[in-house]
């Protein structure tokens, strides 16, 4: 098995949103994008939420404070998904919707 090894950590310098995935910006000029449907927290939360973001430190990781999202850059680099099980998704719809 690979272990991805990076030359420098990645920085994340902005974040662009959209409806079906977010871009990321890294400060080395590259940028790539992720479907949404990988961060159901995202996926199912609102424009304005998702518009909501801060890069945490020096943009090792961005966050989603009103979808209590926390997402590490190199994790998304290395094609890591939301590892969060469906049932937790579900409570965290659930408390959404009022039920």
């Amino acid at each position: 098995m690979t272990t991805l090894m990076l030359e420098k950590d990645p920085v994340a310098v902005a974040i662009e949103v959209t409806d079906d995935k977010f871009i990321v910006e890294l400060m080395d000029g590259r940028s790539f994008s992720i479907p949404l449907e990988w961060y159901p927290r995202l996926l199912n939360g609102t424009d304005k939420e998702r518009q909501n973001w801060q890069l945490l430190g020096d943009g090792y990781a961005v966050e989603w404070p009103d979808l209590d999202e926390h997402i590490g850059i190199e994790g998304l680099i290395a094609g890591r998904r939301s590892s969060e099980s469906q049932r937790s998704i579900d409570l965290w719809l659930e408390t959404r919707n009022g039920h």
